[in-house]
């Protein structure tokens, strides 16, 4: 019986190792096809006659939320790790998708209820102030489907346009990202969005087809977060985005658009992952140049 275990283990240590093996080959000179750009307002090709190599674009939704981005220590209540610093000691900047409400003046006893000392668009000046890039995830996050019901469609599209406004105020520059709540999106509208010049990031879900290089990965950081013990919790979850990105390697797909949330287990689920894939040859850009590294490459 205890030779069966050992054998199990160097077994699972053998495919451990063909795996990381088989992901270098196949994503050696592995780059998006044309076709797979196509879609919305990605940046136009230049002339770089190289392959991407293996990128990740590091995304967080439902932001901003202080004390998350700040970090507050154990103390009565919820506590957090600092996201912005973890993201500073490791080198990596990250592209922010905010509900534009949470940086209006009205948001600010609602985005104190965890107080660090700082309000919503306060926090959102922090990060932008270090380099992140903040996009559009809508300002009342609303899925669209129950607003457009509701509402209608043109409601959707203000709402929308409304978010950008507010971040431009902050950054002074219009968000060109959105990324729909719950990636509740028919094709329909997603070609609305992307005639006002937006790009929408989504998934393939329903009549969405997304191209596998500008997919979102869900990390399910949200499910995890409701799990009873949060030290299992995070292994599970680091776990499971690292068998997805398992996945797409075998595929031949070495480039990836990690969705977060600003959550607590997200930022310690982080502090090992990010360290793993850097070992693993992962670059991490912004989502705005990793688009530009994809339409760089040879077609």
């Amino acid at each position: 019986m205890g030779g069966m275990k050992i054998l199990s283990r160097r077994r699972v240590r053998e495919l451990q190792w063909f795996g990381l093996v088989l992901s270098i080959v196949t994503c050696w000179n592995v780059a998006p096809r044309t076709s797979e750009l196509s879609r919305g307002h990605s940046p136009e090709p230049v002339s770089v006659n190289k392959p991407p190599g293996k990128l990740v674009a590091l995304t967080f939704d439902d932001g901003p939320k202080p004390y998350v981005l700040m970090g507050r220590k154990s103390q009565k209540g919820v506590s957090s790790p600092s996201l912005l610093d973890l993201l500073d000691r490791e080198g990596v900047k990250a592209t922010f998708f905010v509900m534009g409400f949470r940086l209006a003046d009205t948001a600010n006893d609602f985005c104190r209820q965890i107080d660090v000392g700082i309000n919503c668009r306060q926090a959102a000046e922090e990060e932008h102030r270090r380099g992140h890039e903040i996009e559009n995830h809508t300002y009342g996050h609303g899925t669209f489907s129950k607003m457009a019901k509701r509402y209608g469609e043109d409601w959707i599209l203000n709402d929308i346009d409304r978010a950008s406004r507010i971040i431009q105020s902050l950054t002074g520059v219009r968000p060109r990202y959105i990324r729909p709540p719950d990636w509740d999106i028919s094709e329909t509208l997603r070609k609305e969005i992307e005639a006002r010049g937006y790009h929408v990031m989504t998934k393939s879900k329903g009549d969405v087809s997304e191209a596998p290089a500008l997919e979102d990965v869900d990390s399910q950081d949200y499910i995890y977060a409701k799990l009873r013990s949060p030290q299992s919790a995070a292994k599970t979850e680091h776990d499971y985005v690292l068998q997805r990105i398992d996945q797409r390697e075998r595929k031949g797909i070495c480039t990836h658009i990690l969705v977060f949330h600003e959550l607590p287990i997200s930022v310690e689920v982080l502090s090992t992952l990010i360290p793993e894939l850097k070992q693993r040859g992962y670059r991490f850009e912004l989502l705005e140049d990793y688009m530009k590294s994809l339409a760089a490459a040879p077609k």
